[in-house]
């Protein structure tokens, strides 16, 4: 959308992206939550399980998952056609691409190693506290996957961690963040929104999942405010969610009285 979009467009817009994506998922997991809290089993004895079979069939289980991965990237498209650039580089408005400082230097592998930083900073401490905040009792078991094992189950859950990675820097700090400030809200505001909006989206998984994922947005967004470049972002997340997903038969085979439903 051009610059001299009316505030008024651009409000209705970011409505729109969002109903199509993570607000739409904010909406649901409010929702979830709620039931969750209305049964009679106790959220800590309860699970949510984030990657399922979705047919019995394993061809056609496999065909589902490819599916859902390319179309859960259409809202990624979206922002990237709303926020492309004719000249080079196109994504800048998504904090991708040359940085611009009129050098020719070699930008992306300082991103991608900073991506593995802020992996570690955030998956470290946030392990701890999903343990924590199962042990007292506000959160759910969390299943990365409930998948069966076949040769493609790796595969597919790494392209589900990058389509979460992307879907998520991309749409809820990147976008966002632009939309924010063409509408005048300061660098606070749209932080703490950013990150609240992260949180949301997670509260399916319980209280824990909620306040950890707002830290992680508060971190983030401040990243991204600080150096305008949404790949380290993306990594980090990306290297969090494979660690997550593929090493859950791991973690449990391992440690199943801290990591089984």
């Amino acid at each position: 959308m051009a610059a001299h979009s009316s505030p008024a467009k651009l409000r209705w817009e970011l409505v729109i992206v969002l109903a199509l994506s993570f607000g739409a998922s904010g909406v649901y997991a409010v929702v979830s939550i709620i039931e969750r809290l209305t049964r009679e089993t106790a959220l800590a004895s309860q699970t949510a399980t984030i990657n399922r079979p979705l047919a019995e069939r394993p061809l056609f289980d496999l065909i589902y998952q490819l599916l859902g991965f390319a179309f859960g990237l259409a809202p990624v498209a979206l922002v990237v056609f709303l926020l492309w650039r004719e000249r080079r580089p196109h994504l800048a408005a998504l904090g991708l691409g040359r940085a611009g400082d009129g050098t020719r230097r070699r930008w992306w592998p300082r991103e991608v190693a900073g991506g593995f930083a802020l992996a570690a900073l955030i998956g470290i401490p946030g392990l701890g506290f999903y343990l924590f905040a199962k042990w007292i009792g506000i959160n759910t078991t969390v299943v990365p996957t409930a998948l069966d094992a076949f040769w493609w189950t790796v595969p597919v859950l790494v392209l589900q961690a990058l389509k979460a990675a992307l879907g998520e820097e991309l749409i809820v700090v990147a976008y966002f963040f632009d939309r924010m400030r063409r509408l005048g809200v300061g660098p606070v505001a749209t932080i703490v929104s950013s990150a609240l909006l992260r949180g949301s989206y997670h509260l399916y998984q319980g209280f824990g999942g909620f306040i950890g994922n707002v830290v992680m947005g508060l971190v983030f967004g401040w990243v991204y405010q600080r150096w305008g470049r949404s790949l380290p972002l993306i990594v980090a997340h990306w290297i969090l969610d494979i660690v997550s997903f593929a090493g859950y038969p791991l973690a449990l085979a391992l440690w199943p009285a801290l990591f089984a439903a």
